[in-house]
């Protein structure tokens, strides 16, 4: 008994070095970019990279927020498809998930069947770009950035197993009582099914903050361009920034690297403030809803 006690303490030990360890891996790139996008330009040049700015300046992102109009456009752009995009697709996906979570429903079984055949096979991305601006009509507008991506099989599978993991004593005593699906699936499996809707909502404002490709194939319009595809381009090439807004008299003292770095904050710090939020639910999301198969 004592030998065993040494060594699941040793484990936990192991186990905790071991995430120690991968926070730091994890955490100093996230420290390095935030440094660099606070250096001045010239420090950097001369002293090169370090955790700790050599001059503190906010002029990458002055520059970014006071002289251009393209980030903060593609910035609107991203939060609106963002929020409208995981607020349409949680609706939609708990919908869906619910009606086929039900055990009374013919044809849940055969719906599922489809669904899962998604997960498996798809048309490919010759076939969606024909559909999408052939089709539907759907190129070179706002809408090719959220309708592809709001309903996803995984999402819809993960969500029903969580709704099938509520007792169905509880729904058979509200069908007792009178009350419609609707009526269930709003005030009773809506309110039970939180961890689900915040998991589901996690992965869908992550997917849309995220997502870069599909404006690189759909959209030509300047004023579409989501924030991610901005800064793919920004990347490739820190000219965009100049050609759009001509604001620097000479390319030799564009701030490049320290403008790359503010663009790598600015694209990703929303969602590391989100994700605390979130995260209470996230694990309880995930372990209930896999539970059942």
């Amino acid at each position: 008994m004592i030998r065993y006690n040494w060594v699941e303490k040793l484990y936990s030990v192991l186990a905790n070095l071991l995430m120690i360890v991968l926070c730091i891996i994890f955490v100093v790139p996230l420290i390095l970019v935030v440094s660099i996008s606070l250096d001045n330009i010239d420090e950097i040049y001369k002293f090169g990279y370090s955790f700790l700015p050599h001059k503190l300046t906010f002029d990458s992102y002055r520059f970014l927020f006071l002289k251009t109009n393209t980030v903060l456009n593609a910035y609107k752009i991203t939060i609106f498809i963002t929020a409208l995009g995981t607020t349409m697709g949680v609706i939609f996906t708990s919908m869906t998930a619910y009606a086929i979570s039900i055990k009374a429903f013919r044809y849940r079984k055969m719906i599922s069947y489809f669904i899962i055949f998604t997960m498996m096979f798809s048309g490919g991305m010759v076939a969606s770009y024909i559909f999408m601006t052939k089709y539907y009509n759907l190129g070179n507008t706002i809408w090719v950035l959220i309708l592809p991506g709001m309903v996803n099989a995984w999402n819809i599978i993960l969500m029903r197993t969580f709704f099938m993991s509520i007792p169905d004593t509880i729904f058979e005593a509200a069908t007792i009582d009178g009350a419609s699906e609707y009526r269930i699936y709003l005030t009773i499996a809506t309110p039970l099914a939180k961890p689900a809707y915040a998991t589901i909502a996690l992965f869908l404002s992550l997917a849309y903050w995220n997502d870069w490709f599909k404006a690189m194939l759909y959209i030509s319009n300047e004023k579409l361009i989501p924030l991610q595809y901005l800064l793919v381009r920004m990347l490739k090439n820190i000219e965009e920034l100049q050609k759009a807004e001509h604001v620097m008299d000479s390319a030799q003292t564009f701030p490049s690297e320290t403008i790359r770095m503010a663009m790598a904050v600015v694209a990703a710090g929303p969602m590391l403030f989100v994700f605390p939020f979130f995260q209470k639910y996230f694990v309880k999301g995930l372990t209930v809803g896999g539970v059942k198969g």
